[in-house]
C-alpha cells in the first residue's frame, strides 16, 4: 500500500428526533476539540460496518446497526487523506457515554453553523442543512382546512 493512500474510515449519522449525535475530538488527537461524527479507521479484515459497530462501542459504550450510506467522500488533510463513509446508524443498546471524546451533543441541522467540525465533515454538513430544509423552517405548516 502506497503512504498516499487513503485510510478508509467509517462514521455513523444517528438520529434521535429532528437532532443528530456529534462528539467533539479529544485534546490528544489532531485536529483536537474540532467537532465530528462517530467513527474511526477500518482495521485489516473488517469491513465498513464491522469497523462502525466497533469504533460505537469503543468511544461510545453503544451497539449500533449500520442501515444505508448516507454519503462517501475522499478529503485530503496536510498528515492524512481520508476515505470517509458516512452511514445512518441507529443506537439499539445503551446510552453514549463520553468515553473518548470531550463532549457529546445531539443538535438538528439549523445548529450546523454555531459548532467546528473537522474539515472532511463539510460536504456532509452542507447536504445534512440541504437534505433537512422546509419551504419555512421557522414557521408551522397551516394545517389544511378540512370539510368534514
Amino acid at each position: 500500500m502506497e503512504d498516499n493512500a487513503p485510510v478508509k474510515v467509517s462514521a455513523a449519522l444517528i438520529w434521535r428526533g429532528n437532532k443528530f449525535l456529534i462528539c467533539q475530538r479529544p485534546t490528544n488527537k489532531a485536529r483536537a476539540l474540532l467537532w465530528e461524527f462517530v467513527g474511526g479507521k477500518v482495521e485489516p479484515g473488517e469491513t465498513g460496518e464491522q469497523a462502525l459497530v466497533r469504533e460505537c462501542r469503543e468511544e461510545l459504550g453503544v451497539t449500533v446497526e449500520p442501515e444505508d450510506v448516507y454519503m462517501r467522500l475522499v478529503h485530503a488533510y496536510p498528515d492524512i487523506t481520508v476515505e470517509l463513509t458516512l452511514y445512518n446508524a441507529k443506537i439499539t443498546g445503551g446510552e453514549p457515554k463520553l468515553l473518548e471524546h470531550a463532549a457529546l451533543e445531539w443538535i438538528t441541522p439549523s445548529q450546523i453553523p454555531a459548532y467546528s467540525f473537522c474539515p472532511a465533515d463539510t460536504q456532509i454538513l452542507k447536504k445534512l442543512m440541504s437534505d433537512t430544509k422546509c419551504p419555512a423552517p421557522k414557521i408551522s405548516p397551516s394545517p389544511q382546512h378540512k370539510t368534514s
